[in-house]
């Protein structure tokens, strides 16, 4: 029962990213071939390979491995928050989930003069944030839209965009990303 639910949330996890079992396999470091028999729930996998699996997914292992469908109540703890690190650009994965439509809370600090561009998400995809400090420039479709401390913003997110601090103290904002499932993947 176990390697079926690690093999649905692997799969889930690298489907709902775009990520082909290649690309999974060079940023993991896990053959393409045991990558493989993960997703068909024919082998069980060692902690190590979930690790490296997970933390290419930027998942946690507990994702990884919940055979629960969706709980009514999901507790992330601090300990569990995924941290991507880009330079000075920091954004915490708060937490996510993918039913009925995939939804992600970001937590994003970025430096004075530091950006963050977003590549386009699937087609009717939005997101709303707020910012907590500093200002930020928004940059959707080539223009640009300044929110300030207090204020909040939602956009069409299925196109390139730019996140960035242009200003002299550190930016931080909140943001709420939901992606409409395809049909398909119901």
């Amino acid at each position: 029962m176990i390697n079926q639910a690690i093999a649905t949330n692997v799969r889930a996890q690298r489907t709902h990213r775009g990520l082909t079992l290649d690309a999974l396999a060079a940023r993991s470091g896990v053959s393409r071939g045991m990558l493989v028999q993960v997703e068909q729930g024919r082998t069980n996998p060692s902690v190590s390979t979930l690790t490296r699996i997970a933390s290419a997914l930027g998942v946690t292992v507990a994702r990884l491995v919940e055979v629960s469908d969706v709980p009514v109540v999901r507790v992330v703890d601090p300990a569990d928050v995924v941290t991507f690190h880009q330079g000075d650009v920091r954004a915490k994965l708060l937490v996510g989930a993918d039913s009925p439509m995939i939804l992600e809370l970001w937590d994003w600090r970025l430096a004075p003069g530091e950006h963050h561009d977003g590549d386009a998400h699937p087609a009717g995809t939005r997101e709303m944030l707020t910012v907590l400090d500093g200002e930020l420039t928004l940059t959707v479709h080539g223009r640009s839209h300044v929110i300030g401390a207090d204020g909040a913003v939602l956009f069409t997110a299925d196109r390139a965009h730019r996140y960035a601090n242009q200003g002299d103290r550190e930016l931080r904002f909140v943001m709420v990303v939901a992606e409409p499932r395809e049909m398909g993947d119901q």
